[in-house]
């Protein structure tokens, strides 16, 4: 066993006497670990969400200029590809461009589903409602922007995602930032081979950090916790019992998990769905059931959105509020859904990148303007002592569906759950690229991210999720820097391919169906 194999044995090792120590004395272990992590949390909290000037008496936190700048770049330079290659996506989704002879292990569908999946989630409910407690209707306005700029970014990193993946010898797929990182700069770039390694290996170590904090813990803590509010609160035979909770949930995380890439696609690619209808059609009968709010509904968001105060508002609500708990909603620039598009069947790194922008436009454009609609329409954000995030949108619903809050309970938990299981493949392969692509490497993750599932369920981790949030907001410096170096590759490989299309010399399988 390698060094590095030893390190990730002795963490899991370690694990379960964590676990078994969390329901007993959770106090405790809280405090020993929030004494732990703070002054490392607080370290990367300041590099991550240091206020940077940008005029007017006005600032922003690095990391959310970092990534609009990016977005706003991408579009231009990519010559608006948010807008001119959505058709094309739409038909790669739909199959219409589909060989099953090409290499990887997924659908197109499927690598959308489970990214998706990692990204749909409370930041679509929460983060939504404490957009608009803090910035107003008009925070909509900004919202919707930032989702359609950052289909340029998740365009760009997941086309660089395809090109430089790995196929293994058993026909499994690693891919993702690492790898361009790495192997994208040495070939294009040989001066900056050392740079891309070590981008690399920082961006899998943040992966890491994320996947078992954000993408696991607080997934956890949170659904339990809204589980617990619809049964009793604190009356509830649940109260006093996450670990409970933790324990059911891993369980179920690890029948999927355990399975690989296409078990969680194969489940991603039925839940996705579901909870988006689910909770789109709860959101159309309530507009349906107020139809004449919406026009002014959508003036009070445009109106909004350019008056000084709540112009302003709207972007701390979204841009740091939304960032600070989803990761931007989508998490277009930060890298982790090109690990997931990266193993899809394809032969065209520009096809995926065109089926990935889809993404934004789903998870913010579509979802969150419908969570932002419910609330605006029914006055709720106006009432005081309602309170903000997953409560405020639960009221909102409430309002008009005396049921929905169990229904939200579901919904968050499906979020949830959907979430580990993109998180945990992340993961997997960020831990894969530092310590070893095998499957020792692989089973151990996987063990270990389900024991963390049950210390999330258990614990109040408040400083540790503050670090974890930081750390899916760092793997957004050096992904970005690669594909900024990049991009010129990314640009030839759109153009050559939509040449392609448009001359027939990529089928379309939908016109010309193969005979018999």
């Amino acid at each position: 066993m390698t060094a590095a194999g030893r390190v990730l044995a002795a963490l899991l090792a370690l694990a379960p006497a964590a676990v078994s120590a969390a329901p007993s004395s959770a106090p405790g272990l809280d405090e020993t670990i929030n004494n732990a992590f703070a002054p490392v949390a607080a370290a990367v909290s300041w590099v991550v969400f240091h206020p940077v000037p940008i005029g007017f008496g006005a600032s922003l936190p690095f990391v959310v200029l970092w990534l609009l700048v990016a977005a706003l770049g991408f579009t231009l330079y990519f010559r608006f590809i948010n807008l001119r290659g959505f058709a094309q996506g739409f038909r790669l989704i739909r199959g219409d461009f589909s060989r099953p002879d090409d290499p990887g292990e997924v659908t197109h569908f499927q690598a959308l589903a489970t990214a998706l999946s990692g990204t749909v989630g409370l930041g679509n409910i929460a983060g939504v409602a404490i957009a608009i407690s803090i910035g107003g209707p008009g925070a909509t306005f900004w919202m919707i922007v930032a989702g359609l700029l950052g289909m340029s970014s998740k365009f760009a990193e997941c086309t660089l995602g395809v090109k430089y993946r790995r196929i293994n010898a058993d026909g499994t797929v690693s891919g993702g930032p690492m790898y361009y990182l790495s192997r994208g700069l040495a070939e294009q770039r040989p001066s900056l081979a050392g740079l891309g390694k070590v981008l690399a290996v920082v961006f899998s170590i943040c992966c890491i950090g994320g996947s078992l904090g954000a993408g696991n813990m607080f997934q956890s803590n949170q659904s339990f916790q809204q589980i617990l509010q619809v049964s009793g609160g604190a009356d509830s035979w649940l109260a006093g019992k996450g670990w409970l909770f933790g324990l059911i949930m891993a369980v179920l995380v690890a029948v999927v998990i355990i399975g690989g890439l296409k078990s969680i696609a194969r489940v991603t690619g039925k839940l996705v769905p579901v909870m988006a209808i689910f909770y789109f059609a709860c959101g159309l009968y309530i507009i349906g059931a107020d139809i004449g709010n919406v026009g002014p509904a959508f003036r009070a968001i445009f109106d909004g959105a350019f008056t000084p105060e709540a112009g302003y508002g709207g972007f701390i609500g979204v841009l740091i509020q939304g960032f600070r708990r989803a990761a931007f909603s989508n998490e277009a620039g930060v890298g982790s859904a090109a690990i997931a598009h990266s193993a899809s069947r394809t032969s065209e790194p520009a096809s995926e990148g065109l089926v990935a922008l889809w993404e934004p436009f789903i998870d913010t454009v579509v979802i969150c303007t419908m969570t932002a609609l419910v609330i605006v329409i029914t006055g709720m954000y106006q009432v005081e002592g309602v309170g903000d995030g997953v409560q405020l949108t639960s009221m909102a619903y409430a309002s008009v569906l005396s049921w929905f809050p169990y229904l939200l309970a579901v919904s968050v938990l499906l979020f949830a759950f959907s979430t580990m299981l993109a998180w945990s493949y992340y993961g997997e392969k960020a831990a894969c690229y530092l310590f070893g692509e095998s499957r020792a490497v692989a089973l151990a993750y996987k063990l270990l991210f389900c024991v963390f599932v049950v210390i999330g369920a258990s614990a109040n981790l408040g400083v540790v999720m503050d670090f974890s949030d930081a750390m899916i907001l760092v793997m957004s410096v050096p992904n970005l820097i690669g594909v900024y170096l990049l991009a010129p590759v990314v640009r030839r490989e759109v153009e050559h391919y939509l040449q392609r299309v448009r001359s027939g010399e990529i089928r379309n399988y939908r016109r010309q169906p193969v005979a018999g």
